[in-house]
Parts: structure tokens; C-alpha cells; sequence
């Protein structure tokens, strides 16, 4: 018999009184962790900028702290996975929050751009560590039923990372400049305290690894379990769903506020204005797919908005009426920036609980290698091939999405799943 998450509710029991203290705790535990990060990755976006004037380096250059932060995830999060498969799910988030604060609040008092780029670059490792750890424990612990509708909340909970970092940048720029900004990032921090009491393990996975060890059937290598001919075909339509989804994310915000800065003259409080309101408008997004994946399914909640996006993105892209450009980029919060909003949900169900956090960490995070290449090759071609932001930000949206739309329709559907505690590496495929 297996175990599952939990017994079958009434079907006249409202979807938020389903859950007990413990799995909205150890929700809270992974939303804090995905929101905090957010915050002190996407600061950064908005001060390449000045960075580049103080340093005297070209903003190309710039670019390439990002995207080695974001290659480093990569290592971050298939070590956290192996941690959570093995450990468990709560010690790698708490060491994840620490990792990418203090990095982030060092980074502030650099006085070179090598020592900035060094300690960008380790806060990525915190940061990929973050997520295969916090979505493993939010989504084990949560119901049935309605995780794709809180896969929804959690993940789109980045936009209110976001939104901080783009109000902070608004209101305190002026004042503390770049370095205080990076300072802030130490104060998420202070939610490894509350995690370190208050949040449990997932049953589900408490009892898988009881099972592994009492019937001598540990996974020691999750990650080349995913690679084996029974999950080879899921995991690689995973890798290029994943992949194409962080080039959309940073063709539509990696230069975005660059774009504005450089080409539109914008002051900050102007840049900060889009930003902010497009990212609260994303978790808005992520709500309403998810809702809608929990009744018509994962794919339709990814494939419908990203069908969509590659309409509304030349509205903001092929016009300099400011108007227009913020309330066009605020509607692609709601589609372009809402196709993430089933990734904890459609990730973790579509592995077994032995391998789920390794195998979500890895095919998620290969993403931003290749995400990560985005801001520099755009950068290129804007500044040094003379052809503007706009042009190379709206093609590789729009070629991004279509690859979106085309690997999630060659993949499985998951609404529904019961995790449950079986040691399924072992069993014949069906």
C-alpha cells in the first residue's frame, strides 16, 4: 500500500481549510525562501547600469555577472537536490537563504568589479540551492487538489520579489545608491531562524526514505537515475520546456530596465513604475493558471498564456509612448511573465519522491545556462551591432515562446497526482 500526502478530502471542505498547520507552514517556509530570492537576484537587474559607469567597464561586460550567477544555479541547486533526496528538505533551504544573503550584502562594499563579480557569482550556488529544496517541501506537503492553484502563489511569488527590488530601487536609489541596495539583501536571513522551529519535514518523504533504508533500496545517484531510458523521454521534454522558459524570462525583464535607462531616459522612479506593477500583475498571473490548471490541467495553464504572450509583446517593444509601453508590459505580467506558475507544481509530480528534488533542481536550473547567455547576446547585438534594445528583446521572446508551446505539448500531464512514498526507481516501467 502506498502512503500519500493525505486522505481524500470531503468534497464540501473548502480547498484552504484542507491543510493542516504544519503543510501551510512548510509552505510559508519555501514561499519565503523563492520571494527573498527574488529580491536579491533582481536587484541587480536594475543597477547594471551605474555599476558600469562607476567600474568603468562596458555593460556587455556587466551582463556577464548575471549570467555566470545564473550557470552557478546549476551547481547550487543539483547539490541541494541530492541534499533533500538524502537529507531532507528543510537544512538545504535554510543553507540556501544564508548563502545568497551574506553574498549579496559582501557584494556591496566591493572595491573592484572583479570582487563584485566573484561574490554575485557565488550568490547564484544559494540561489539554485534554494528552489529544488523549497518547492520539494512546499509541494509534498501540500493537498492534491489545489497545488496547482498555490504552485500558482508560490512561484509567482517571484513577481513580489521583484516588485520590492523595483520599489526599493524607486524609493532608495537616490539615497543609498547600488551598494545599499545589496546591503538590504542580508535581511532574508532573518527567515532561517523561523524555519529552524517551526517548519517539518514532509511525511511523504519521511517515509520514503524509511523505506529506501529498510528495504536496502537508496537511490544513491538520483541524478543519473533521471537520465535512464524509464524517465529519459520525461526528463529531456522537461530540459527544453525549461530551457526556452528562462530565455522568455530574460528576453522580457533582464534588459528591460536597461532599455528604459539608456534608450528612453527614464528616471528611476519611472523605470521602477512597470517593473513594480507588471510583477505584481505576474503573481496575479500565476494565481489565475494556476486555478486554471487545477481543473483543465498543467499543460493548458503553461501553453495557453504563452500563446498569448507572443501577441502583447510587441505592444511594448514597437512604440515609445510611455503610456503604452507601462500598461503593455504590465499585460505581459499576466501571460509571458505568468508561464511559470505550474514549474514547483509540474516539476515535482512528474518524478518519484526519491529523485524529486534532484531531478526538479537540475532539469529547472540547466535553464539558466541558457537563460543566462540571454542579456549578453542581446546586449551585443543592441550596443555593438548598433541595433537598439527593442529589436532583440521582441525576437527572442517571441522564438522562446513558440519552443515553449511546442515541448510542453510533447509532455506528460500530471494534474491530479498523488505523491506517494513507494520506492518507485526500482519498479518495472510501465
Amino acid at each position: 500500500m502506498s502512503a500519500s500526502v493525505t486522505a481524500s478530502p470531503s468534497p464540501s471542505m473548502p480547498w484552504w481549510k484542507e491543510p493542516t498547520r504544519d503543510q501551510w507552514y512548510a509552505y510559508i517556509a519555501a514561499w519565503l525562501g523563492w520571494t527573498l530570492d527574488a529580491f536579491d537576484f533582481t536587484i541587480f537587474l536594475l543597477i547594471m547600469l551605474p555599476i558600469s559607469k562607476e567600474f568603468g567597464v562596458p555593460l556587455t561586460e556587466v551582463t556577464f555577472v548575471f549570467t555566470i550567477t545564473l550557470w552557478l544555479r546549476l551547481a547550487g541547486a543539483t547539490a541541494s537536490g541530492w541534499l533533500a533526496d538524502r537529507m531532507g528538505r528543510k537544512t538545504p533551504l535554510m543553507i540556501s537563504i544564508l548563502w545568497y544573503s551574506i553574498c549579496n550584502f559582501i557584494a556591496g562594499f566591493a572595491p573592484s568589479f572583479a570582487f563584485l563579480f566573484f561574490f554575485r557569482a557565488l550568490l547564484g550556488i544559494g540561489m539554485g540551492a534554494e528552489w529544488p529544496a523549497g518547492a520539494a517541501l512546499a509541494m509534498e506537503s501540500w493537498p492534491a487538489r489545489s497545488r496547482g492553484f498555490m504552485s500558482g502563489f508560490l512561484q509567482g511569488s517571484w513577481g513580489i520579489g521583484f516588485a520590492l527590488s523595483a520599489l526599493a530601487y524607486g524609493l532608495l536609489y537616490d539615497s543609498i545608491g547600488w551598494r545599499g541596495l545589496l546591503w538590504i539583501g542580508i535581511l532574508p536571513a532573518l527567515a532561517v531562524v523561523w524555519i529552524r522551529f517551526y517548519v517539518k519535514e514532509p511525511p511523504v518523504w519521511a517515509e520514503n526514505k524509511r523505506r529506501q533504508t529498510t528495504e536496502r533500496q537508496e537511490v544513491r545517484l538520483p541524478l543519473f537515475t533521471i537520465f535512464k531510458p524509464k524517465y529519459l523521454y520525461n526528463t529531456l521534454t522537461g530540459i527544453v520546456w525549461m530551457a526556452a522558459s528562462f530565455c522568455v524570462y530574460y528576453s522580457i525583464w533582464a534588459l528591460f530596465s536597461t532599455y528604459l535607462q539608456k534608450e528612453m531616459q527614464w528616471t528611476p522612479l519611472m523605470v521602477a513604475t512597470p517593473l513594480f506593477w507588471a510583477n505584481i500583475v505576474v503573481l496575479l498571473g500565476s494565481v489565475i493558471w494556476g486555478a486554471v490548471s487545477d481543473k483543465y490541467g498543467r499543460r493548458a495553464a503553461i501553453a495557453a498564456p504563452a500563446i498569448i504572450a507572443i501577441f502583447v509583446t510587441p505592444l511594448y517593444l514597437w512604440t515609445q509612448n510611455p503610456t503604452i509601453v507601462i500598461l503593455a508590459f504590465i499585460l505581459q505580467g499576466l501571460f509571458g511573465g505568468s508561464i511559470y506558475g505550474q514549474n514547483p507544481s509540474y516539476l515535482t509530480e512528474r518524478f518519484p519522491t526519491e529523485v524529486r528534488a534532484t531531478a526538479a533542481g537540475f532539469v529547472y536550473h540547466q535553464g539558466a545556462i541558457w537563460g543566462g547567455l540571454v542579456a549578453p547576446v542581446i546586449s551585443y547585438f543592441a550596443t555593438e551591432r548598433g541595433m537598439g534594445f527593442a529589436m532583440p528583446m521582441m525576437i527572442s521572446t517571441i522564438v522562446f515562446l513558440l519552443i515553449v508551446v511546442a515541448s510542453i505539448a510533447m509532455s506528460p500531464e500530471t494534474r491530479g497526482k498523488q505523491f506517494t512514498a513507494e520506492v518507485e526507481v526500482f519498479k518495472p516501467a510501465e
